[in-house]
């Protein structure tokens, strides 16, 4: 039998045995090793593995005084994943082993030079160096963002919700596309939820345009020709950004409330009082301008950057065809700038969508409104989860949204990215 025959079954049979077999002792220990980690651990990830299907049998009793302990769904699926993780990772480190194997024996057989210990580390750490320098991100994306991703997603498939079914008192349960089916079905669940989302989009869209134009209309006077103390001006217009939002958000919520400052200021002078945020349709009026106001100078800042980066040439050129300040504008300004910031601007879109600060701190998502389950009129869909899951406990309905929700974000945002120029031509500059 030849080497490489004989390596692959005893490196099938025994996690490093190839390597034995082809006398890589230290390989072969480490590969051992690790496969009798895998052994020790085989009746913990099965168990796991069988409680995530099942997620759990045995609900919390009482008896007299005594409570009980039953199983804890949730964690039960958070121990599943993490062992099917785990396997997945042994089985990789298997055929690894496998194919290394195999690859010493070809190279015996074929007479070539084998590096081996201090030689063959340094070899490994030269060619494998971007690889073990990501590899602390990979593992850090892994366990912080994609887990917390999957379990959401998985979260959406079961029932995990008061007041039947919280955790330790009671058991969850998979319930499939059920969640799914309810918020198109449901009269309340879809109506609160497609109006929801249209107040979103109307939100992200007014915020991110007025934040934009505001910080352009800043940036084209503070930079035009004749105007003195510059710095001054700008300095100025940046406080809004400089001080942290959720002061000046706060300040904005105790002004314009019922009984606040500008209300008795019109009431003193024998005017109606004015329910900024009352009203539905002033509360989100107000809500979209106070968002404008704080954000308008962070592309004020950007803009003045940009701005400069346009050559004089082209404004000089244009005036000797006889262009007007408004076509210089619209042909050479806006296009270079929008060409420069437009990754920002789609950032900003998918930040706006998301804006949980601005909508909690200014009217914590009212004025109420009692045809909407478990949110008010200013809510957007970020708000309304967080309602729903901390206040209301609807964390299967909360996954659903939250699917809904990522997907719309990454899918709009990747799209407008990759058809933006400065995608497309990212050697223009």
């Amino acid at each position: 039998m030849k080497r490489k025959q004989l390596t692959t079954i005893f490196s099938i049979v025994v996690m490093g045995g190839g390597h034995f077999v082809n006398k890589f002792f230290l390989k072969g220990l480490f590969f051992f090793f690790i496969g009798l980690t895998f052994i020790y651990n085989l009746p913990g990830i099965l168990q796991n593995t069988a409680g995530l299907i099942s997620l759990g049998d045995t609900p919390q009793t009482v008896k007299g005084f005594d409570i009980i302990q039953g199983d804890h769904s949730i964690l039960m699926m958070f121990d599943g994943v993490i062992s099917v993780i785990l396997f997945i990772f042994y089985a990789l480190v298997y055929f690894y082993s496998i194919k290394d194997a195999r690859r010493i024996a070809e190279q015996i057989e074929k007479g070539e030079t084998i590096l081996r210990g201090k030689d063959y580390l340094i070899h490994f750490y030269e060619e494998n160096f971007p690889k073990i320098m990501l590899t602390p991100a990979i593992l850090g994306t892994i366990f912080f963002t994609a887990l917390p991703i999957l379990i959401t997603i998985m979260i959406a498939f079961t029932n995990y919700s008061a007041p039947n079914h919280l955790p330790p008192k009671s058991l969850v349960d998979w319930v499939g596309f059920q969640n799914f089916i309810n918020i198109i079905k449901l009269k309340s669940w879809a109506g609160t939820f497609g109006r929801l989302a249209g107040w979103t989009v109307i939100w992200a869209v007014a915020t991110t345009f007025l934040n934009y134009a505001g910080g352009l209309v800043l940036a084209l006077l503070t930079a035009k020709k004749g105007i003195k103390f510059k710095g001054f001006w700008r300095s100025i217009f940046v406080l809004p950004y400089a001080v942290p939002a959720f002061i000046s958000l706060l300040v904005f919520r105790l002004m314009f409330s019922g009984v606040g400052p500008v209300n008795n200021m019109l009431a003193s002078f024998g005017l109606e009082k004015i329910p900024f945020f009352t009203d539905p349709l002033l509360a989100k009026i107000m809500v979209i301008l106070i968002n404008t106001w704080a954000g308008a100078p962070y592309f004020m800042i950007l803009i003045s950057g940009s701005l400069t980066n346009i050559s004089s040439s082209l404004y000089e050129a244009a005036e000797i065809d006889g262009a007007t300040r408004y076509e210089q504008f619209r042909h050479i300004t806006l296009p270079l700038l929008l060409f420069q910031t437009a990754p920002v601007l789609i950032l900003s879109f998918a930040y706006n969508f998301n804006n949980f600060g601005a909508i909690y701190l200014l009217t914590d998502g009212n004025p109420v409104n009692s045809s909407l389950k478990y949110a008010g009129e200013t809510d957007i869909l970020v708000t309304w989860l967080y309602k729903l899951t901390l206040d209301h406990q609807q964390y299967g309905m909360a996954g659903v949204i939250s699917i809904i929700l990522f997907a719309f974000i990454a899918s709009i945002s990747l799209y407008n990215f990759t058809r933006s120029k400065s995608f497309k031509e990212e050697d223009m500059i």
